[in-house]
């Protein structure tokens, strides 16, 4: 939603940084998007899923590392474009900087909220995919569908919370979303 854009005509990363302390925003090409507070059940889902692919990680000795919100992704490598996906991978560690990730993560997960849903749908999968994420999964509670995009394969394939999904950046590795049902 993009209602910060009456007060201002072009915005910076400044911006983003000048917020009051619990306002969150994203950043894209000078317009400002204000976000809302996530729901419970977005908070359980990104839990349970930053809890499965870490253990997977570990238990593999990958060296990938997983970011949730709130983090900083400058998804071209400048001030330009500044999101918070609600999950980041990143398996180049050259792009991890204290500020957050400087460049496309390997795999983002967007959990869609009421206020998020056209966003995610639409314009995040172009900037994702145009600014070379490998990966990009759509998790939607509401409608219990997990959309998978793999960017690498030019493939998109849908799944349901009932279903186990294999990670296209990882061989062997599925997400069973049964326990996000409840």
């Amino acid at each position: 939603m993009n209602t910060a854009k009456q007060l201002q005509s072009f915005y910076t990363i400044d911006d983003i940084y000048s917020l009051p302390e619990g306002k969150r925003a994203e950043l894209i090409y000078g317009e400002l998007y204000l976000m809302s507070a996530p729901g419970t059940k977005h908070q359980e889902i990104v839990m349970e899923l930053s809890y499965q692919i870490r253990h997977y990680i570990g238990a593999s000795k990958g060296f990938c590392k997983v970011y949730p919100a709130p983090f900083a992704v400058f998804l071209n490598g400048n001030d330009e474009i500044y999101l918070e996906p609600d999950i980041s991978v990143i398996c180049d560690k050259t792009k991890v900087t204290e500020e957050g990730c400087i460049g496309a993560p390997d795999w983002i997960i967007e959990i869609v909220s009421p206020s998020s849903r056209s966003w995610d749908y639409n314009k995040k999968l172009f900037l994702y995919r145009a600014s070379g994420v490998r990966e990009y999964w759509i998790v939607d509670p509401l409608k219990n569908r997990v959309s998978v995009y793999s960017f690498e394969r030019d493939e998109m394939e849908e799944y349901t919370f009932s279903d186990k999904v294999g990670v296209g950046i990882y061989d062997g590795f599925e997400i069973d979303h049964s326990q996000m049902e409840h």
